[in-house]
């Protein structure tokens, strides 16, 4: 009805001087209507802060389905912003992410990363597309070098095609060419790669994440099972800063909102730095359960490693797991962090009973965490 109106009206106005002999106005009426539509109404900011507003946000969030992806989605559906989750997986790996958004705003969509035309409908309508592909183990049809090189490479190509205005890629605060480490080795180029193809990607480098559903401390709460813990040097050459999920999905919302942060890299890490033998300690006391170090040799910790490999599913521990577990967390004075994003870091002891409590026996399940000895800190 607008469109008529606006047609009714056309020859008042220039467009009818425009529209030559043989040619209607109805022909070059579609110019002006398409100036109109070239803002969705998703992008425009409206409403109450709040999941029922509209934030201006639409973002595709790629990996959405793993253990940043979920908080990431959370904090954007509760601003208000419209998510595209593309996804790989079964259905019933979605179920949880359905109730983070309102009715409407989360858009599930089936993907192929190895088809462009796939992530090219994923991305089309966005202005914001976040890339947390990844995998802590390499499968026959996918290795590190796919995961964390040539997916993010694909995504940020077609993201600059599409031209969206913010790319956010999650590397790691250990990503070096020298590290011993495939995962990180990956990482690294990966983070040359993104910014080579998306020269204004908001790059994010979080140490180690803990959190309810982590492999980190409940990895490590996890190896009571096999009669203690074994640590090459027994853990004390290795120091460790981690961070915590939440300030991580904090930090990549609020880079989203910033405009200074794009062509930056963040280094994300907890506020105290640990001896992985004196924060393993800690976990154990949180669980109350008896701390069982034992020094093992790298090649012997391989060797172990490789039989877990063997498993078809998803592997418990594998030979890159372990080196990546006993590589020092990395300082970065000179890039900016959690606190240049207005995140005050949560320290470990705060929020390490939200993920230990499941780790204990019945007797002390209600225990308070002041019970338990804080852990000794490094220096910073």
């Amino acid at each position: 009805m607008a469109a008529m109106c606006r047609c009714a009206r056309a020859p008042r106005g220039p467009l009818l001087a425009r529209a030559g002999p043989g040619i209607s106005v109805l022909a070059a009426a579609p110019s002006v209507l398409q100036q109109n539509r070239q803002v969705h109404h998703a992008l425009i900011p409206h409403g109450r802060s709040g999941r029922s507003s509209v934030s201006g946000i639409v973002a595709t969030v790629f990996g959405a389905t793993g253990f940043l992806g979920r908080y990431v989605v959370n904090r954007l559906g509760r601003i208000g912003s419209q998510v595209i989750i593309p996804y790989r997986c079964d259905q019933y790996d979605l179920m949880y992410l359905r109730p983070m958004g309102d009715l409407g705003q989360l858009l599930f969509l089936e993907w192929d990363c190895k088809d462009k035309d796939s992530i090219r409908r994923a991305v089309e309508h966005s202005n914001v597309v976040i890339n947390l592909v990844g995998k802590e183990w390499e499968t026959k049809n996918f290795g590190f070098e796919d995961e964390f090189v040539n997916i993010p490479k694909t995504i940020a190509q077609i993201s600059r095609e599409a031209g969206v205005k913010t790319f956010v890629h999650i590397s790691h605060l250990n990503a070096s060419m020298k590290s011993p480490s495939k995962y990180l080795r990956n990482k690294a180029v990966g983070e040359k790669a993104v910014r080579e193809e998306f020269p204004d990607a908001i790059i994010l480098k979080p140490s180690e994440m803990f959190g309810r559903e982590d492999r980190f401390l409940n990895h490590y709460a996890n190896m009571r099972w096999f009669g203690g813990v074994p640590l090459i040097s027994l853990g004390k050459r290795t120091v460790k800063q981690p961070v915590y999920v939440v300030d991580v999905a904090k930090a990549v919302i609020n880079a989203i909102k910033d405009p200074d942060a794009k062509g930056k890299t963040y280094a994300l890490a907890g506020p105290n730095r640990y001896f992985l033998y004196d924060m393993v300690e800690y976990i154990y006391a949180v669980c109350f359960r008896t701390f069982i170090p034992y020094p093992l040799p790298r090649p012997l910790y391989h060797l172990i490693a490789r039989f877990f490999e063997m498993n078809p599913f998803e592997p418990w521990l594998t030979r890159d797991k372990v080196d990546r577990f006993h590589t020092t967390d990395m300082k970065f004075p000179d890039l900016p962090g959690l606190e240049d994003l207005g995140i005050e870091p949560t320290p470990l002891e705060q929020k390490a009973i939200e993920v230990l409590r499941r780790h204990r026996r019945f007797r002390w399940l209600d225990a308070e965490l002041e019970e338990a000895k804080p852990a000794k800190t490094c220096p910073v």
